[in-house]
């Protein structure tokens, strides 16, 4: 009767740790493929930035040197391999077309360009596609963050090999501008 109890209760352990592990690959990969659908976006965004830079090429010339920035953050977030380093990428290539944004102000020609408005409709419809995606990456790393973190799965999170991952966020340079209220002016 004892070796019942204690088969019984070893079974249970077994169980629970079988589950537990099956619920933080079920985690992980679900923050891989959050991440994927991010790549998606960034791939579409990848694609549409050199129909952008050509466009806005042909109304500001003397503009080169964002341009070219814009070129080579687009050649780096293309070029990148690891999660860590595709998140530093797009935060620099946002940032470059943040800049564009701005310049494009200056060139009333070139906001009236069909080709431009039809270019700057698909790429804020990226834009908006990726801020979504990305929300559903951090709430998908949050997860298996609580699951990694969290009594009793913590105990055996580390010995499986999972550990907690960072979330999609914007660089501590750029915090202050997004703090900063926009300025509105008439």
């Amino acid at each position: 009767m004892t070796l019942i109890i204690v088969i019984a209760i070893i079974a249970v352990i077994v169980f629970s740790i079988i589950g537990i592990y099956n619920n933080l690959v079920k985690l992980h990969n679900n923050r891989e493929n959050a991440f994927a659908d991010i790549d998606v976006q960034l791939k579409q965004r990848y694609d549409l930035v050199p129909q952008l830079v050509a466009t806005v090429k042909g109304y500001a010339a003397h503009e080169k040197e964002l341009l070219e920035s814009i070129t080579a953050a687009r050649s780096a977030a293309a070029s990148a391999t690891s999660i860590d380093d595709k998140i530093k990428a797009d935060q620099q290539l946002t940032s470059a077309l943040a800049g564009l944004k701005v310049s494009v102000e200056a060139y009333p020609d070139l906001k009236a360009n069909q080709n431009f408005l039809q270019l700057q409709g698909e790429l804020s419809d990226i834009e908006n596609k990726l801020a979504a995606v990305r929300r559903y990456f951090n709430s998908a790393t949050r997860e298996l963050n609580n699951a990694v973190q969290t009594f009793p799965s913590n105990i055996f999170a580390g010995m499986f090999g999972f550990h907690r991952e960072a979330m999609y966020e914007i660089e501590a340079s750029q915090r202050a501008a997004v703090e900063k209220a926009p300025e509105i002016q008439f």
